[in-house]
């Protein structure tokens, strides 16, 4: 049974308990404390393993909720694909067999196509420009998309980081080196067509079997941020990280609307609140993260190298990637994507 419907029934259990004991003191209406004595149990999924910094500050942002509000709601963090992998558990968010859902806006742009914009390749130059648009009227526009879903988006989305693309046989310098290379990447048509702009061949594969898939040479490489090189141990499958930054991705932290309009007002305003606090705890634990990540992943054998990014975003103006996505996006998305990242199509 979802974490929904456990903690509605137990809520109306104590609902009723309560009900009864104020109508024998004559004391009716109770209705704010019966509305008190409610518990709700939920579950939260996310794909990514316990020790990444995203999974370790929402369940320390779980964890306060559940103290703050004297055990009303409390949420349980299923890491490492516990619950089905990413598309999986956007699917049981949707139906309320779960209750929130941590994952990628690339991925989430399969089912709400706003929430992967800002992950057109070579948008962002790098983090002022991120937080500005995120933070600001471009997360917004974002976040409402997610409501004709029935979805709840909480405000802040959290820092995935700028993506790199590693190899077990080649470094990448430049873009004709991406021609014929086979790569991972996730069920994304931003990076997919991306990579295939470059002459690349992406393979959709799910976050859970990528190690597999790169030990089995399936594809020859994959691309992600430095935190998931270390916490998905990739270094041990790939030699060669190239610091393409090709995009930025963040996580969306949602619910399925039904669950989240079940909680009273408090309970609401006090989870949006901490999950955003712990947001930006964990984007300052990734800054500080990456700035160790390159040593730390070079003593464990890998070897990096700076291509040139400015010739990768010609590359794409020059093929028509950028006028292509923006016939796919409406008009405000793209106007809104390039008032932070500056004129791209």
């Amino acid at each position: 049974m979802s974490g929904f419907n456990s903690g509605r029934r137990q809520a109306l259990k104590q609902g009723f308990a309560v009900t009864a004991a104020c109508a024998a003191s004559g004391l009716m209406p109770c209705m704010s404390a019966r509305a008190a004595g409610q518990i709700y149990n939920y579950k939260l999924g996310i794909a990514l393993d316990a020790t990444h910094p995203t999974t370790v500050n929402l369940t320390a942002a779980a964890a306060e909720i559940a103290r703050a509000s004297n055990g009303r709601l409390n949420i349980r963090v299923f890491p490492s694909s516990q619950l089905g992998n990413d598309t999986d558990m956007i699917s049981q968010v949707r139906a309320g067999a779960i209750d929130f859902v941590s994952t990628a806006g690339l991925i989430w742009g399969t089912l709400v196509p706003a929430a992967s914009i800002s992950g057109i390749g070579f948008a962002f130059p790098g983090y002022d420009q991120v937080w500005s648009a995120m933070d600001g009227d471009l997360g917004a526009h974002i976040r409402s998309e997610f409501a004709k879903v029935n979805l709840m988006p909480m405000p802040k989305i959290w820092d995935h980081g700028f993506r790199q693309v590693t190899s077990s046989s080649r470094q990448i310098s430049a873009p004709q080196d991406l021609y014929g290379f086979k790569i991972r990447v996730p069920l994304s048509p931003a990076l997919t067509t991306m990579f295939k702009a470059f002459g690349a061949a992406p393979a959709g594969i799910n976050m859970a079997e990528t190690y597999m898939a790169l030990q089995t040479k399936v594809v020859d490489g994959q691309e992600n941020p430095l935190t998931i090189l270390q916490t998905q141990k990739l270094y041990e499958v790939q030699k060669y990280c190239s610091l393409t930054s090709h995009v930025w991705d963040g996580f969306w932290l949602v619910a399925n609307l039904r669950t989240w309009n079940a909680l009273p007002e408090d309970l609401r305003q006090l989870a949006a609140a901490t999950f955003d606090a712990y947001a930006v705890k964990q984007r300052q634990a990734v800054e500080a993260l990456n700035t160790r990540l390159r040593d730390e992943l070079k003593g464990r054998g890998m070897a990096f190298n700076q291509p040139d990014i400015k010739a990768f975003r010609k590359h794409l103006s020059e093929v028509g990637f950028y006028t292509g996505w923006q016939k796919k996006f409406p008009a405000t998305s793209w106007a809104l994507l390039e008032k932070y990242a500056g004129r791209l199509a």
